[in-house]
């Protein structure tokens, strides 16, 4: 009786205790990596929506001018603050910078830089991967923020750029354009070779892509 109530109240063995380590480390080494994808698939949802919300209005500007605007202040388009992702409207932006203060009474602005009133220490424009696409009969290569070709029959494209992984190595890369638009992405959706017109082109995917 004794011996049996030794039995039952004695502790794991080290090989027991190894065995869960193990286990715990596999089913870690498994789960982390897709929390990290889930939480960067979270975060460029940013993007999506602010690059169709800009092709929308842009749309709406076309059929009132017959023409597309670079300047989001004279379409009215303004997304929401807290953006972790820089917009390319212009190859060379004016910028609206957003800091830790209130936004400035800006009478132009072709790009909007990362909120760093909320992401401290973040770059307010960080490079985008330059986009390996053309516009479908335009020969125009790569293609670059800004407007391509003569209005009405003009084109204009928009690029968001943000490190969404915490590291330097490359930088999340959307594109917008309101052409359809043919060729291969650097690393993102590189087994597409079409971007729809107002559909949003992941070229470059921040943790998928990065060596």
């Amino acid at each position: 009786m004794t011996r049996l109530f030794a039995r039952k109240n004695r502790g794991f063995t080290l090989i027991e205790l190894m065995i869960v380590v193990a286990i715990i480390g596999i089913l870690a080494a498994i789960a982390i990596p897709n929390f990290i994808k889930f939480q960067a698939r979270s975060k460029q949802g940013e993007a999506k929506a602010n690059l169709k919300a800009w092709f929308t209005t842009q749309r709406a500007f076309l059929q009132e001018k017959d023409r597309y605007e670079q300047d989001i202040k004279i379409i009215g388009y303004a997304p929401e603050r807290g953006n972790r992702y820089a917009y390319y409207f212009k190859a060379s932006p004016d910028w609206e910078v957003r800091e830790e203060k209130a936004l400035p009474d800006l009478t132009t602005a072709t790009g909007i830089t990362v909120d760093t009133g909320k992401f401290k220490g973040a770059t307010t424009n960080p490079a985008y991967k330059a986009v390996g696409l053309t516009h479908a009969g335009s020969g125009a290569a790569p293609l670059k923020p800004g407007i391509s070709g003569t209005c009405p029959g003009c084109n204009i494209d928009a690029i968001a750029a943000g490190n969404i992984d915490n590291e330097i190595v490359g930088n999340d890369t959307w594109y917008i354009a309101t052409s359809d638009s043919t060729g291969n992405a650097d690393c993102g959706n590189a087994d597409e070779k079409m971007a729809v017109a107002g559909t949003p082109f992941m070229n470059y995917n921040d943790v998928d892509c990065d060596k």
